[in-house]
C-alpha cells in the first residue's frame, strides 16, 4: 500500500512543489486549499499514476480544521504543515492592521497547532508518523529589521512548536522536523518583497542574496521528502535553516 501524505496549502508555492515531489515518489497525496479559485481539481487531474485529492481548509476556523480531519480516509503517514499567510497576502484577509495581526497569528500558528493537536494522537496510537513544520528564516532562525512583527512572531511560534514536539516525541514512533526556508521564489515572497520593484531594484535584491539567486520551491520540497526517509531520522527535532546562508548573514536582505 502506498503511503499517505497530508500537505496543507498545497495549491501553490512550496506546497505545490511538495505535492509534486511526494506524488512522483509514489505517495497518495491529500492537499488542502482555501478557495476554489486555486483550481484544486486541475491539480488533482494532472496526476495519473497516484491519487492526489484536494480538501478545503481554513486554518482560521476550528470547525474547518475538524471537518478536514474527519474527512480524511485514514491517518496520514506524513503531515506537512505548510499553509500560511505572509505580510502581504494577509491583506486579502483583512484591510485593518488589527485584523491582519490577528489573521497572521491565528492562521500561521494557532491553526497549525489546532490541526496538529487533532492528528498527533492518532499518529501516536498507530505508533508511527512524520510531522514537518514550515516556518521561515525570518522568525524561525533570525530577524530582519523592518519586517512585519506578527508575521515573524507566528513563524517563531512554529519553530518553538517544532522544538517542543521534538523533545516530547523523542522516544515515540513519531518524528518531527521544522524547515525554515529563506528567500524562495513563491507568490508569497514575491508579494512581500519583490512585487512593485523595478527590474533593476529586483535584480539588486536577488543579487545580494546567498548564491545570488532565489531558492526554488522544489529544493525545499526535496529536503522535506528526504526528512521522511530513514536517512532523515537523525534530524528528529531539528529546526533546519534552509536559506542558503541568509540565516547566518541576515544583513544581506534589506527591506
Amino acid at each position: 500500500m502506498s503511503k499517505k501524505v497530508l500537505i496543507t496549502g498545497g495549491s501553490s508555492g512550496i506546497g505545490r512543489a511538495f505535492v509534486d515531489v511526494f506524488a512522483n515518489n509514489g505517495f497518495e497525496v491529500w492537499f488542502t486549499y482555501l478557495s476554489d479559485t486555486e483550481k484544486p481539481k486541475d491539480i488533482s487531474s494532472s496526476y495519473s499514476k497516484t491519487a492526489v485529492v484536494g480538501y478545503k481548509l481554513d486554518l482560521a476556523d476550528y470547525a474547518s480544521v475538524e471537518d478536514l480531519v474527519s474527512s480524511l480516509p485514514s491517518v496520514p503517514d506524513v503531515v506537512i504543515h505548510n499553509a500560511g499567510l505572509g505580510s502581504k497576502t494577509v491583506e486579502k484577509v483583512s484591510s485593518s492592521p488589527q485584523g491582519q495581526v490577528e489573521a497572521l497569528i491565528k492562521v500561521n500558528a494557532i491553526g497549525t497547532l489546532w490541526l496538529n493537536n487533532l492528528l498527533l494522537p492518532k499518529m501516536l496510537d498507530r505508533g508511527s508518523g512524520k510531522i514537518i513544520l514550515l516556518s521561515s528564516v525570518g522568525g524561525g532562525i533570525t530577524q530582519f529589521p523592518g519586517f512585519n512583527y506578527a508575521d515573524g512572531m507566528s513563524k517563531a511560534a512554529i519553530a518553538f512548536l517544532g522544538r517542543t514536539l521534538g523533545a516530547d516525541l523523542a522516544q515515540s514512533g513519531v518524528e518531527v522536523f521544522t524547515i525554515c526556508p529563506g528567500a524562495t521564489d513563491t507568490p508569497m515572497f514575491n508579494a512581500s518583497t519583490l512585487d512593485g520593484l523595478s527590474n533593476e531594484a529586483r535584480n539588486q535584491v536577488i543579487s545580494a542574496l546567498p548564491k545570488l539567486r532565489l531558492i526554488d520551491p522544489r529544493e525545499i520540497a526535496e529536503l522535506g521528502y528526504f526528512l521522511t526517509t530513514d536517512a532523515g531520522k537523525v534530524l528528529h527535532g531539528a529546526v533546519l535553516d534552509a536559506s542558503m546562508g541568509l540565516g547566518v548573514n541576515p544583513g544581506l536582505l534589506k527591506k
